[in-house]
């Protein structure tokens, strides 16, 4: 497990129902062009669902990275 994953579940708390348990999910996928006629899967992101109600959110992880010294009050923004 990425540091970004561990930091949004310590923090998590969902936005439909208030719950503070999630699974995360990394995902890749192929982009337009030539990476989807070769099949390169260079899009990477995170998916981060409720345990409770399912609620799922989409983030992008190279973003998350690139932002480690403001980690904590990006989530923070995020999951209030």
């Amino acid at each position: 497990m990425s540091q970004v994953e561990a930091s949004i579940q310590e923090k998590f708390k969902c936005a439909k129902c208030e719950h503070d348990s999630c699974q995360t999910k990394e995902v890749a996928m192929s982009g337009t062009g030539l990476s989807k006629m070769f099949d390169v899967q260079h899009n990477h992101f995170l998916f981060v669902s409720c345990e409770q109600c399912g609620y799922t959110e989409v983030y992008n992880p190279s973003i998350l990275e690139g932002k480690q010294g403001k980690m904590g009050s990006i989530l923070d923004v995020i999951f209030g």
